[in-house]
């Protein structure tokens, strides 16, 4: 087998943390011009918030629920922080005017006659 020769190597050494020579190394800026945000898969998102997908879908649609956006054709994604300030919304709303179901129409396990309480 035949061997390769290999170019020198030539001998790079860095400078030493904390001396003049490091600090005057280019260094990575410490913020992206671009704010990081964070996306969440579906996966995630259910984990965050309990609804249904076709909840979710139908609350998009209206606009009271944050829109999905696609990162690639088959890649949907949501905005971290905006389902977190929409969870925030959410609990920050006022539980007046919340009308509970009358137990009543019920089509299934209906209520007997004698159990109502008062």
């Amino acid at each position: 087998m035949k061997q390769r020769s290999r170019a020198p190597v030539e001998d790079i050494s860095l400078p030493i943390p904390g001396t003049h020579a490091y600090e005057a190394l280019p260094q990575f800026p410490q913020r992206s011009p671009l704010p990081f945000r964070r996306t969440i898969r579906r996966h995630e998102l259910h984990q965050m918030v309990p609804l249904a997908e076709t909840t979710i879908y139908e609350m998009e649609r209206r606009g009271e629920f944050p829109r999905r956006f696609n990162l690639t054709p088959r890649c949907v994604v949501w905005d971290l922080a905006e389902v977190e300030a929409w969870i925030e919304q959410r609990k920050q709303a006022p539980r007046t005017g919340i009308v509970k179901p009358d137990v009543h129409k019920r089509k299934t396990r209906p209520t007997r006659a004698g159990s109502e309480k008062i």
